[in-house]
């Protein structure tokens, strides 16, 4: 059986050779019988490349804040969202052939023994993929960090830095359905404008020069200097709503934010949020988002990679930014 490894911790920027696929015994496909709690065995078929998970490649004196994963252990499999099928269960709500979501190992088959933070798939008549992204995590992340912490008005100025992720091309896609002025990757997403903040060398004044009113919704994946320009061009009572902060991941000393000073006059509302919190309204956004899907109201793209072999550069090329879309890796297509 195959599966990826993280081979020690990691400082500062993560390669590919910090990560190693080992070929190892198969694991039995039956829950163990001596197991006293519910347990069930799956196959992976689809796993998420995400962000969040270079925090969990390094030893932290106190532990991040994420309740919901521990940090990565050498030698053993990596863990992140997937798309799974049960092989065996003794967990009431799944059976033999369900097609499940959660966090899962970065190997072939999983004993998973928390059945319960899992998810139903609910449309397997849909791409099994779209549940590591858009009806999956990233597709939640966007609906809430917009719909709920953002609390959106038609006709207002939406600005989403790393567009072009998993994330960042729903949040900019929901805006638009709602009527919002939206800068992102125009040519794909039908968006009203775009620019690529790596290559601008005053990022206060491109986002003037794309948003001359000022912006009202801020929808935060990057962090460091692009938030310190937002909030110079944060319009009155602006609402920003923090999901990630990408280009602090990788650094032993993040970047300082020098602009906070423009908060309390301008009114501005910085929140963070998780979607751990508010997995019971999931249904909800389940049915909202395969509606979008099936009435074609929303462009979805997938920058997918195939073989396990292949997950430790899938993973890397999106701290590079090489991934266009959600960076998915096929363990199995069935």
């Amino acid at each position: 059986m195959k599966k990826v490894v993280l081979k020690n911790y990691v400082k500062g920027k993560p390669k590919e050779t910090d990560m190693e696929v080992l070929t190892t015994s198969a694991i039995p496909l039956k829950v163990p019988e001596a197991s006293n709690e519910a347990a069930m065995v799956v196959k992976n078929l689809y796993l998420s490349c995400d962000p969040y998970m270079r925090l969990l490649m390094t030893k932290h004196d106190e532990p991040p804040e994420f309740s919901y994963l521990s940090e990565f252990v050498p030698g053993e499999a990596i863990r992140s969202y997937g798309v799974c099928k049960v092989i065996d269960s003794t967990y009431p709500n799944f059976k033999a052939g369900d097609y499940v979501w959660g966090i899962t190992g970065w190997e072939e088959y999983s004993l998973i023994t928390n059945p319960e933070i899992f998810i139903k798939i609910n449309h397997p008549e849909l791409p099994l993929s779209y549940y590591t992204g858009i009806l999956g995590m990233a597709g939640f992340t966007a609906y809430l960090g917009f719909h709920e912490v953002a609390s959106p008005k038609k006709g207002e100025y939406v600005y989403v830095s790393a567009a072009a992720g998993a994330v960042g091309q729903l949040v900019g896609q929901f805006a638009k359905l709602m009527g919002c002025y939206v800068e992102m990757l125009k040519s794909k997403f039908g968006f009203d404008d775009a620019f690529n903040y790596k290559k601008e060398a005053n990022l206060t004044l491109a986002l003037k020069r794309f948003f001359p009113q000022g912006i009202d919704i801020y929808f935060e994946n990057v962090g460091g200097a692009m938030l310190d320009a937002v909030l110079v061009n944060m319009r009155v009572r602006g609402r920003i709503a923090v999901c990630g902060m990408i280009s602090q991941y990788n650094l032993d000393n993040p970047e300082p934010v020098y602009n906070t000073m423009v908060i309390t006059p301008k009114r501005i509302r910085v929140e963070g949020f998780f979607v751990f919190d508010h997995f019971p309204s999931y249904g909800t956004f389940e049915e909202m988002a395969v509606s979008y899907i099936k009435e074609n109201k929303i462009t979805y793209v997938e920058d997918i990679v195939e073989g396990l072999e292949n997950a430790p550069g899938a993973l890397i090329g999106l701290y590079e930014g090489r991934n266009v879309g959600k960076q998915v890796v096929v363990v199995s297509r069935e």
